[in-house]
């Protein structure tokens, strides 16, 4: 009896079968917040929340459930809010970034319930930022981006795609105070004029990716300035950029910068190979 007694008071949660037994009628009735809790306790605990993610089929991540996870998180280095973009507010956004002051990467892209408020707050909060995702925030405006680029001096990269209320003056006022940029994006904005590209070329000299694409004020004055100040440059998008032309391009292709748009000679080609349905052998060494 006493060995019997023994073994019962011996026994651990752990001991249990995890898929047969804890999986399906222990974990499944834990919260969320509970879940991230025991995953810091042990590597068998962590082992053991990983096979229930592995086997959930039902993940619901609510504004209840995001609150509860991050409330008391204050090590937050990277924040991406692409999987709840579709319901996330200031309301659920304020707190966590008020409270992480070390956020390096935030992405904030297709977030369309949110304001200029969580812009603002990133600003003032995440003055360490490297990178920032905004693409199809259409709620970013000249205001909000100001005050980014006054107080997040170090940003690297940032994703401006769709971002239709901002204009030539505030992207240069980013270009004059971002000197560190290498990645920006200011596509699918019909505001964008050569102003903006000849600001980010002549002070973002270490720029490498810039996507240009839908920009349709675009001309090749500015990708001609591109090309003499940002000698770092390895991708250019202009797809629909119907004013930048070859004559601008060449020189970028020469240095063997990526280029989204065929020279015209080789559309020229799979235009007639799509007519003909093979493709017709050309000497272009003549």
């Amino acid at each position: 009896m006493d060995e019997e007694a023994k073994t019962r008071t011996g026994c651990r949660l752990l001991d249990l079968p995890w898929e047969d037994v804890l999986v399906p009628h222990v974990l499944r009735h834990l919260p969320l917040q509970h879940l991230v809790s025991l995953q810091r306790v042990s590597k068998q605990f962590h082992g053991l929340i990983q096979v229930y993610l592995a086997n959930c089929r039902t993940f619901d991540l609510s504004s209840d459930a995001f609150c509860s996870m991050l409330k008391d998180n204050k090590v937050l280095h990277r924040l991406s809010l692409q999987s709840c973009s579709d319901w996330v507010t200031d309301k659920e956004l304020l707190p966590v970034i008020g409270q992480n002051q070390h956020l390096q990467r935030v992405d904030m892209s297709g977030c369309v319930w949110l304001t200029r408020r969580s812009l603002v707050a990133v600003s003032l909060s995440c003055t360490h930022l490297h990178h920032l995702g905004l693409a199809h925030c259409e709620w970013v405006d000249s205001l909000s981006l100001r005050s980014l680029a006054d107080h997040c001096a170090g940003l690297r990269s940032i994703d401006l795609t769709a971002c239709r209320q901002l204009k030539d003056d505030a992207i240069c006022y980013l270009a004059r105070k971002c000197l560190t940029l290498r990645s920006v994006s200011l596509a699918v904005n019909a505001n964008v004029t050569d102003e903006s590209v000849e600001e980010v070329a002549k002070n973002c000299r270490g720029l490498e990716q810039l996507d240009l694409t839908g920009c349709l004020r675009v001309r090749n004055q500015s990708i001609r300035t591109l090309t003499e100040y940002c000698p770092k440059l390895q991708s250019l998008k202009v797809n629909h950029c119907h004013d930048v032309t070859e004559s601008s391009l060449d020189p970028l292709r020469k240095r063997n910068v990526a280029i989204d748009v065929e020279p015209p000679l080789q559309r020229a080609l799979v235009l007639l190979q799509d007519v003909l349905g093979f493709a017709p052998f050309i000497n272009l060494q003549i």
